[in-house]
């Protein structure tokens, strides 16, 4: 298989995007009933005709700025060589506890196996075992397959395949490492080669910079996880973590990208009450773990940016939601903190948070609409601070934001 000339180097949170990975929302977001909405991961059911239009200009403002991968595509291709489609095929069904199903899939041609490990595999009446019939599916739908960036992260040269927390997810990380390792030709690792009981997801990762990262531990990344990572990364000379504690719940706060992203080289955008550690955060613990030179040592600080800014980092936040508690709890609901930087200060993220993009403007930021972009009526990059923000009634109700939508590949070196 030819592999790709875009090589993973991913250093920072904000450099400019050389590439990126996106999915578009298929058939397999609506391959759930109210029923068993919970087990997919959602808390509603979407429509999928309106998060069509929606995506339509998320997607279309990045293939603007940056080179777009899609997922199925990719997969297609990897599919396209025998050994590694029985390879793949094989893990997949296992993961299901359906390996009755190998044999049949294999006869598939690539694109319809690439559409059938996506789109999950239907039960047959008077055909298949009627034990599926209740769940209608042998082989899952990968529901959540838009949120690309949790699956896998490009953690600097290399692709951080993540051990999901819940089973309904583990195949989109045997997707994610046949696509990185054969198409881009990346060395691929994990945080369970070096504890078993390690979990991590691309949601709590964020890249400070070659030698740091800030990483959320909660319900999807585990004190394991944060322990591996610092192990895989042992052969440099100096490393840090900036581990986040987060709520167990509720659903809104799963990774740290629901309540903190960089922007830009001196700003963020951040929950307030994960800064102020108070209500839901009261108690919380920062903690920057470093590796240098052979010694391990911890420092706690009072909140995430003291800690940034013990590296030299220094970040003046922007609240999600403005000034107001009850707006700031409405809007991070809904994905207000969760914003995708495709450069520095040029950023995207949800039209719906009305406030939070008023506190943006007022920081500084040229509000752009997506769909002026994708017109060509636009340049973001005509601009020196920008976000650019895009409708979102449906797409927030899958639990995310653009910075969920999105695994950056590759970006520009970029300095603090």
């Amino acid at each position: 298989m030819n592999q790709d000339h875009i090589q993973v180097g991913l250093h920072s949170e904000i450099g400019k995007l050389q590439a990126v990975l996106l999915h578009t929302p298929g058939p397999e977001i609506e391959a759930m009933t109210p029923e068993n909405a919970h087990d997919a991961l959602y808390s509603d059911i979407l429509n999928k005709s309106i998060v069509d239009n929606e995506y339509r200009f998320f997607a279309g403002t990045l293939s603007r700025c940056t080179r777009v991968y899609q997922v199925q595509e990719l997969l297609a291709e990897v599919l396209e060589n025998t050994s590694l489609a029985e390879e793949l095929v094989r893990k997949s069904c296992a993961a299901d506890g359906c390996d009755f199903l190998v044999d049949e899939l294999l006869q598939l041609p690539p694109q319809e196996l690439a559409r059938t490990l996506i789109e999950g595999f239907t039960y047959r009446k008077g055909k298949d075992d009627p034990r599926y019939e209740a769940e209608r599916y042998i082989l899952k739908p990968l529901y959540n397959l838009f949120f690309t960036r949790d699956a896998l992260s490009c953690v600097f040269d290399r692709a951080l395949v993540n051990t999901m927390s819940f089973q309904v997810r583990v195949r989109e990380s045997l997707i994610y490492r046949a696509i990185f390792e054969n198409h881009f030709g990346a060395s691929a690792f994990s945080a369970v080669q070096y504890d078993p009981e390690a979990r991590t997801e691309g949601g709590d990762v964020q890249i400070v910079r070659p030698d740091l990262l800030c990483v959320g531990c909660g319900i999807r990344t585990n004190p394991a996880g944060i322990q591996s990572l610092m192990q895989a990364h042992r052969h440099l000379p100096r490393f840090s973590i900036i581990a986040q504690e987060l709520p167990l719940a509720p659903e809104s706060f799963i990774h740290l990208d629901m309540v903190f992203t960089f922007l830009g080289p001196h700003t963020c955008m951040a929950y307030e009450p994960l800064i102020r550690k108070t209500g839901i955060f009261s108690g919380k613990k920062t903690t920057l773990i470093t590796y240098d030179n052979g010694q391990t040592s911890t420092r706690e600080f009072p909140d995430i940016l003291a800690a940034l800014k013990s590296q030299g980092i220094d970040l003046e936040p922007v609240f999600c939601g403005g000034s107001d508690p009850w707006v700031q709890q409405r809007e991070q609901w809904h994905s207000g903190a969760n914003f995708f930087a495709f450069a520095p200060d040029h950023i995207i993220g949800y039209r719906r948070n009305t406030h939070t993009i008023e506190a943006l403007n007022r920081a500084g930021f040229d509000v752009l609409a997506a769909e002026e972009v994708c017109a060509g009526r636009e340049d973001p990059f005509a601009h020196k601070k920008c976000v650019v923000t895009f409708a979102a009634s449906e797409l927030p109700r899958g639990g995310g934001g653009a910075r969920c939508m999105t695994c950056p590949i590759s970006r520009e070196a970029v300095e603090y």
